[in-house]
């Protein structure tokens, strides 16, 4: 099931910090290997100063995909989304999460943890990393996604 040989990045903030740790869990007994950007704990914190290193590294090409989960999962989507090299989709249902990827080549789940359950929030992950960018016309789209100035 496993589509990279990298590691996925994953980070949240507090309000994210369980779904975080599930999914590592279920994740990772499908094979599934992460490295974790943090928050370690349900302590409040500020998601940018877990997104922003996730989203560097990300950027450096250390890592193909990433994961990251806040209460909305717009905060953190937000932070990903300065990086020219991301493209961070909030995703609610399965089928948000298999477009992001067929049509905007996204690069980073963003989980709105409040909103949806641990076990969905699984499936739209495996979807997320299983689903293949199609190319074609929705290429040249994502081609025009970076600022020019």
């Amino acid at each position: 099931m496993k589509d990279s040989k990298l590691p996925i990045a994953i980070a949240s903030d507090h309000a994210g910090f369980c779904l975080k740790e599930t999914l590592k869990k279920v994740l990772s007994s499908e094979g599934y290997v992460f490295e974790d950007f943090g928050t370690w704990s349900e302590a409040s914190v500020d998601y940018p100063d877990f997104v922003h290193p996730l989203a560097r590294a990300i950027e450096d090409k250390t890592f193909e995909k990433g994961i990251i989960i806040c209460g909305t999962g717009n905060g953190v989507a937000m932070v990903a989304n300065k990086y020219a090299d991301i493209r961070a989709a909030v995703c609610w249902n399965e089928e948000i999460a298999r477009l992001a990827r067929m049509h905007n080549d996204a690069n980073v789940i963003s989980l709105p943890a409040r909103f949806i359950t641990e076990q969905d929030s699984v499936q739209f992950v495996r979807t997320f990393l299983t689903t293949a960018f199609e190319g074609g016309r929705h290429e040249r789209r994502v081609n025009k996604i970076a600022a020019t100035v």
